[in-house]
């Protein structure tokens, strides 16, 4: 049988293909995307789920002439491979390849750059009242799930949407799972829709959309007959798919949470290569997840909030043991902010666990409602610093720059597990502030961590070694670099751990014993750690050489975490450089 996946580079080569023989190429393209993503890693169930769906589109649709925008962009593998991107796919996510969502400057095909949910529905409406404005036919699609779709974001642009006569198509990719389950009333509307026991009006046409469906997004007759049927009626349309997640992968299919990212797996039997048995220290997330269930188990007034994230921040526990106060608020980050701040409000204690890059999201919130009022809420903020692979849009490295500027608000970085789980415990015990704990994504280097409780003063940072000459100021888990690094150099190392309020009396002592300065931290130079401690020796008249180290003025792209942090000279041997330099520019 020939191949037909071979001879398409871009859309124009599958519409010449005859209907009949899309299924052939559906099955051919779950084939190249297994193959690749089991050795390569990536995300892998959500492409799979919409290979019909991204087949059908582009067979129907002018592409690029006509415009597609994928929510988030996990699923779009299907879309890169079938717009000029098949030849370096093997490249996707790595260093200088291609990135793992869809990004403008990569492909014409990639009208909007995602990476964060929601965003699809504005962008696409955006763009269709612009070829209105420009006299301009064409179409205008946005691929969203029913996840994505829940955000509030998402409905505002879907609420603006319906009062226009834009030229705007919202496909519902309705698979029920987002990375982990769907949750919410809305989810339960549209599993009702699915079940046909759904007996409210349809909240899409409400909304004065053209609503169509449900129909099977795996059938390519069906799909493609009410695609063509759509493309003749203006105005806003909805069509609702309903698709399986991992689909064509028996795993994939049966455990879409592990398979929605499931790293090394063997292609041909889809089971996952077994990692090694050794005991490794476990990773920030766990150390989260375990000990607040630990303190939540004897301090009653303990809360637990994620948004749509209860396996990575693993507040998953604590949703097993203690349900009642375990939140998952779906896509919603500026939610689960202003509930938190509610909560605290009334005596309780949230921790809300947020990603750091998704915190971005509820800027406002953290400022308004929570800030502004000094409301004791606790952030978590997981995935701190390089993310790697993933890139630009998930580094966590603006939280301390953004944060920074917040009155009342305290932000801690752990250099390690154990201070994580110390001011967990600290800050339980009672505060009258708001306080944000960043932790990076991924191991730590302590196996035993399970340490008694201790506190944490705050705005304190130690002194992990003495020295001459040279003072490392270091936040966060950047000081394990320094330590690995100073061992054979007589100089000094300062463990911050606050950026908020700074330890002015360690800074003086630092300032007053040594002849030059270097910081270092895994977020940007701009407005970080780097940028107190200048603004510190400014008002205290100190004249000492400041070097600073961190993440540059420009958006970081994907890669892994080590050989990112030697392209932003945060990595040992950059430090080890630094100090060379320095005591040559001291004549020492």
């Amino acid at each position: 049988m020939k191949n037909l996946l071979k001879d398409i580079d871009i859309p124009t080569d599958l519409r010449r293909l005859k209907i009949d023989e899309l299924p052939q190429l559906a099955k051919e393209l779950r084939k190249f995307i297994i193959n690749i993503v089991a050795t390569k890693e990536g995300h892998l169930g959500a492409s799979l789920g919409v290979v019909e769906l991204t087949i059908a589109l582009h067979y129907v649709f002018n592409t690029p002439e006509d415009l597609l925008i994928w929510d988030v962009g996990h699923q779009a593998y299907g879309h890169k491979i079938l717009t000029g991107r098949k030849e370096n796919f093997h490249t996707n996510r790595q260093l200088n390849g291609i990135s793992g969502f869809p990004k403008r400057d990569e492909s014409i095909y990639d009208t909007f750059g995602v990476g964060h949910s929601s965003t699809s529905i504005s962008a696409a409406l955006g763009m269709a009242i612009a070829s209105q404005l420009s006299g301009e036919d064409k179409h205008h699609i946005a691929v969203i799930g029913d996840a994505s779709i829940a955000s509030g974001m998402a409905f505002e642009g879907l609420n603006h949407a319906g009062v226009t006569d834009a030229n705007l198509l919202v496909i519902l990719n309705d698979n029920a799972i987002g990375i982990d389950p769907s949750v919410g009333a809305l989810k339960q509307y549209l599993t009702n829709v699915k079940k046909g026991t759904q007996k409210q009006d349809n909240i899409f046409e409400a909304l004065n959309f053209n609503y169509s469906g449900p129909i099977d997004g795996h059938d390519f007759e069906a799909l493609i007959s009410e695609l063509e049927r759509l493309k003749t009626i203006k105005g806003p349309k909805f069509l609702h798919v309903i698709t399986t997640k991992g689909k064509g992968l028996k795993q994939a299919e049966e455990n879409q949470v592990k398979y929605h990212a499931p790293g090394k797996f063997d292609a041909s039997t889809g089971e996952l290569i077994p990692k090694t048995s050794n005991i490794e220290p476990p990773k920030y997330q766990d150390v989260f997840g375990e000990t607040i269930v630990e303190l939540a188990r004897e301090n009653k007034k303990i809360i637990g909030i994620t948004p749509a994230m209860p396996t990575g921040s693993s507040l998953k526990y604590m949703m097993e043991e203690i349900p009642e106060r375990a939140f998952d608020v779906g896509i919603a980050e500026q939610h689960a902010v202003t509930l938190a701040a509610g909560m605290s409000t009334q005596g309780y204690i949230p921790f809300c666990n947020i990603y750091s890059t998704f915190l971005q999201r509820a800027y406002d919130q953290v400022i308004h409602d929570v800030a502004l009022q000094n409301l004791p809420v606790i952030f978590c903020l997981d995935r701190a610093g390089l993310v790697g692979e993933d890139g630009a849009t998930h580094h966590g490295v603006f939280d301390l720059a953004y944060l920074n500027c917040i009155p009342n608000l305290v932000i801690f970085a752990p250099r390690d597990a154990i201070e994580l789980r110390h001011m967990m415990y600290t800050v339980q015990l009672g505060i009258d502030f708001p306080i944000a704990m960043r932790y990076p994504r991924g191991k730590g280097h302590l196996i035993n961590w399970k340490v008694p409780y201790e506190n944490i003063a705050i705005g304190k940072g130690v002194i992990l070694k003495s020295g001459e000459n040279i003072a490392i100021l270091s936040i966060g888990t950047t000081a394990n670099a320094v330590s690995e690094t100073i061992s054979d150099h007589n100089v000094s190392h300062y463990d911050m751990r606050f950026l908020k309020p700074l330890d002015t009396d360690l800074l003086h002592e630092a300032f007053s014993k040594h002849k030059a300065i270097i910081t270092i931290e895994d977020g940007t130079i701009n407005g970080g750690l780097g940028s107190s401690v200048l603004a510190f020796a400014n008002k205290n008249n100190y004249t000492q050489k400041i070097e600073i180290l961190g993440i540059d003025d420009a958006f970081i792209e994907h890669g892994q975490v080590s050989e990112l942090k030697k392209n932003q000279k945060i990595d040992t041997q950059s430090i080890q450089q630094k100090i060379e330099e320095l005591l040559v520019f001291l004549n020492i």
